[in-house]
């Protein structure tokens, strides 16, 4: 007679997706929203957005003095906790900014945390085309090496550009140049997945023309001169970048090392 107390037990008869229906279902996420400082602000209409999702660009832009923050994105699965009243670099946020050009007419989001693929279309409807309806998109992103078809040398710096079918076909009907002339397209095989593809899918539903700058690596101080070389050239001709170059408080040091395992000498 089998021991009932010691005998290992048979295997479960039912599925994990069965068991799991005696459990309660989790709450859904509520959906992430604009707030704006105006909340009265109509749907806001730039000639250029401009939508940063690398290391190398938040932190150019972090440290541009001609910028007014306007308004945030607001994710509800980000908390607030650990985030300063002034923004830092360590901040788990997504702020909106005017730009301050002569027409006022270029707006900044600085996403400065990470967005699940399962939230990314959610928020790129919430950033181009609602609230947001821009003329042009330039989204600065990262090559991701596990979706990239070739050598990446961690002592090399690249940059490259997708484009919308209105972007790209920009240049042979109006004789106008794209937003990155001269700047080569991402290598066929390639892939670009996340928020990234969500927001430069969002520009070609919309026909909006929209461009993404990817640049590898992720973080160092060559890839910051590259893509502030390509801003100040292609993108931003009356704005100074050169001086954001070396500019970082003690804190902002402090947690780049610590959040982003940055070198202490990266941006010197």
């Amino acid at each position: 007679m089998e021991d009932v107390i010691t005998e290992i037990p048979p295997p479960s008869r039912f599925f994990q997706e069965d068991l799991n229906n005696f459990a309660p279902p989790s709450q859904p996420l509520p959906s992430p929203f604009l707030l704006f400082s105006d909340p009265k602000t109509e749907p806001l209409r730039p000639s250029l957005l401009i939508i940063t999702l690398s290391s190398p660009s938040c932190y150019l832009f972090h440290n541009m003095c001609n910028k007014i923050l306007i308004g945030s994105l607001i994710l509800p699965e980000i908390p607030f906790s650990g985030n300063s009243i002034e923004p830092t670099l360590a901040d788990k946020c997504c702020n909106i900014y005017a730009l301050n050009d002569a027409a006022n007419s270029t707006l900044l989001v600085s996403l400065k945390c990470s967005v699940s693929a399962e939230r990314s279309n959610i928020v790129a409807k919430l950033l181009v085309g609602n609230q947001i309806i821009p003329e042009r998109v330039l989204i600065l992103g990262s090559v991701q090496s596990q979706n990239f078809r070739g050598k990446l040398s961690p002592d090399e710096t690249y940059a490259f550009k997708l484009e919308t079918l209105a972007e790209r076909g920009n240049g042979s009907e109006s004789g106008a140049s794209s937003l990155l002339e001269g700047v080569d397209y991402f290598p066929s095989g390639s892939m670009v997945d996340g928020l990234a593809a969500a927001l430069l899918t969002q520009c070609q539903i919309r026909n909006i023309r929209g461009t993404l700058c990817v640049s590898w690596p992720d973080h160092g101080s060559a890839v910051v001169a590259l893509v502030r070389s390509l801003l100040q050239k292609k993108v931003l001709h009356g704005f100074d970048l050169s001086s954001t170059a070396g500019i970082e408080d003690k804190h902002s040091r402090k947690t780049l090392i610590k959040d982003h395992a940055f070198d202490s000498e990266l941006y010197t």
